[in-house]
């Protein structure tokens, strides 16, 4: 986002990605595109593979909230707080879902908008909200249920929010507010995403979607106003895992034992544990998925920079006690707590490079 906001003339962002200057600009982020699926399914999507060049990372966790997030502040997960999609909340027994911001798994629906002030939970200024203060403001064209949520509370400060329920109903709002304007215009398509995870990237329905993803942004590139620059990126990868790869707590009660809390997701887990049950605990994951996992307490986790340079306490806090991070095929999920994602096929969160890796994808009018 710097990069594209420097494009624009903006005084006081870098352009480390040296776009080149436009009048306008066109961000569309396509959840689930990464970068090795993008150039292994290059029969599926000639276009996109016509205008990426190297990839960019996504980050840890290579999840939605905390890539939206960063995209939203410029800033690594340690410091805007938004560490995963769930995470474990002081004085809470459930973890909060950041893409909801509700209490997460079997329960009760516990809306914490008002309990976990999303402007307080991520206090720091957004990139859009600069962006405005310089007379650019951004349009921003997403799923209804974005519009005064938790999550764009917390990261969308200062967007111009515009209900955009399809790929096409952004292409139409997009070149809309283009032609009207000049400035900055930021899409977000989910649908790829939700395929990868039930069906799985390997399945015939990813594979046609990201046809439709293809067609979709070829399309839009078409009917582009003159100096426009479109860019396409993705938030993470994706990998599918096989039921046997999905190893459930309730399976494995020496995995369980002095965990309280398990929050992340499959393959970036975030483990909080009963009092003095730390070092047990990463002994016992150590053991068990040492040789898929790595298994550190959460000062070590701190220490590696994954999270970048800082990491505030407020925010360590919602690591928990203990980080699981596969690097192997494995992924740890909890049916008593969420059965929905125990079920999935496909699943990101970790280090490796097919979560990793996102493309940037740029095209000038």
């Amino acid at each position: 986002m710097p990069s594209v906001l420097s494009c624009l003339g903006i005084a006081g962002f870098a352009n480390p990605l040296g776009i080149e200057p436009a009048g306008r600009v066109c961000l569309l982020l396509v959840d689930g595109l990464g970068w090795e699926l993008l150039r292994t399914n290059s029969e599926a999507a000639p276009f996109l593979n016509s205008i990426t060049s190297e990839p960019l990372t996504a980050g840890f966790p290579a999840t939605t909230a905390a890539s939206l997030s960063s995209l939203a502040t410029g800033l690594p997960p340690g410091e805007h707080g938004l560490v995963g999609y769930t995470m474990a909340l002081p004085g809470y027994d459930r973890a909060i879902n950041t893409l909801t911001w509700s209490l997460y798994g079997l329960g009760p629906r516990v809306d914490l908008r008002e309990e976990v002030v999303p402007e307080a939970f991520q206090p720091v200024p957004t990139l859009a909200e600069r962006a405005a203060a310089a007379g650019v403001p951004i349009h921003y064209l997403g799923p209804a249920f974005h519009r005064g949520s938790g999550l764009s509370r917390a990261i969308g400060r200062g967007q111009r929010f515009h209900t955009a329920e399809s790929l096409e109903a952004i292409r139409e709002a997009a070149l809309r507010w283009l032609d009207a304007r000049p400035g900055l215009v930021y899409g977000y398509h989910p649908r790829l995403d939700a395929v990868g995870h039930v069906n799985g990237v390997a399945s015939q329905a990813w594979r046609d979607e990201l046809v439709s993803v293809d067609h979709g942004v070829r399309t839009l590139a078409e009917q582009l106003p003159g100096d426009t620059v479109l860019v396409v990126t993705g938030d993470h990868g994706m990998m599918d895992l096989r039921p046997n790869q999905r190893l459930d707590l309730a399976d494995h009660p020496d995995l369980a034992a002095g965990v309280t809390l398990l929050a992340g997701e499959a393959r970036a887990r975030y483990l909080r544990t009963a009092p003095g049950a730390a070092g047990d605990v990463v002994d016992a994951w150590r053991s068990i998925l040492g040789d898929r996992m790595w298994v550190w307490t959460r000062d070590e986790a701190i220490a590696t920079g994954i999270f970048g340079p800082r990491v505030s306490d407020q925010v360590s806090e919602r690591i928990g006690d203990v980080v699981a991070v596969a690097y192997g095929q494995v992924g740890i999920v909890q049916r008593d707590v969420d059965p929905a994602q125990a079920r999935l096929n496909g699943h990101h969160g970790a280090l490796t490079r097919a979560e990793q890796l996102v493309p940037l994808c740029v095209f000038s009018s």
